[in-house]
Formats: C-alpha cells, structure tokens, sequence
C-alpha cells in the first residue's frame, strides 16, 4: 500500500501551518494591544474633562452665592492642577435692559461666566461655563 505523501512532505506542512497560526495570533494581539491602548487614552482624556467641568461648575456656584453682586474680573491659578497651568477667570457683568415675558424690566440681572485656561501636551486649552443671576432672588 502506498501512502499519499511521504512522512517528511506531511511534516512540512505541519511547520507552515503552525507559523500561519503564529502570524495570525500575532496580527490579532497586536490589534488587541493597540485597542487596549486606545481605550486607556480615552478613559484618561475623559477622566480630565470630567476634573475640568467639575472645577468650572464649582467656580460658578462660588461665583453665583456671592450675596452681593460686583461687576468684574477675576482670575485664580487653581492648586489642585497646577502642572497644567490651570487658572480659572470668572467674569461678571450686569445686562442691560431686560424684560421678562410681562415687559417689566429686569433690574439687576447679571451674566456670570467662568474660564478655565491650561496647557495639555503642549496646547492651550479653554473651556466655560456661563449662566445669569436675577439679584434679588438671592439676598436675605
């Protein structure tokens, strides 16, 4: 009886095969790995963004329960971030001639916005929130 091929052609076969399968597994951890990367910047970018509006709306809120509105500018580099060169400005200014749906004016009405500046890698950023604060609402 004849075999179909001899013993050394089989073998030959068996070593391709196995460094097909070793290529393979390479390309998908390799794909595995840079995706697992990928995810990890994001999480980080994320988590940053996260500590940024978090700083923001805590300088808004500061900004806002001041029981006595001023008009101006301030500026404070924040402790917390301050690898980054974090500074946040809170800006306030009284609007003008306001109506509410009645046409009576709105005296008092102010607009207070809050900048964070900072670099990242290099590259200044900026992100703000803004909101307005009808005075009398808030005094006691």
């Amino acid at each position: 009886m004849r075999r179909p091929f001899p013993v050394h052609r089989r073998r030959g076969f068996l070593l391709l095969e196995v460094l097909l399968a070793l290529g393979v597994f390479g390309v998908a951890a390799t794909g595995f790995a840079v995706a697992l990367h990928q995810t990890a910047d994001l999480a980080a970018n994320a988590q940053r963004k996260l500590k940024m509006t978090r700083l923001l709306e805590s300088a808004l809120s500061e900004a806002m329960s001041l029981p006595v509105m001023e008009e101006g500018t301030t500026s404070v580099a924040v402790e917390e971030m301050s690898e980054e060169g974090l500074e946040i400005e809170s800006t306030v200014e009284m609007l003008q001639e306001l109506e509410n749906e009645d046409g009576q004016l709105l005296q008092e009405m102010y607009r207070i916005e809050v900048v964070a500046r900072w670099f990242d890698n290099g590259v200044a950023r900026e992100q703000s929130a803004e909101t307005w604060r009808y005075s009398p609402l808030y005094q006691p």
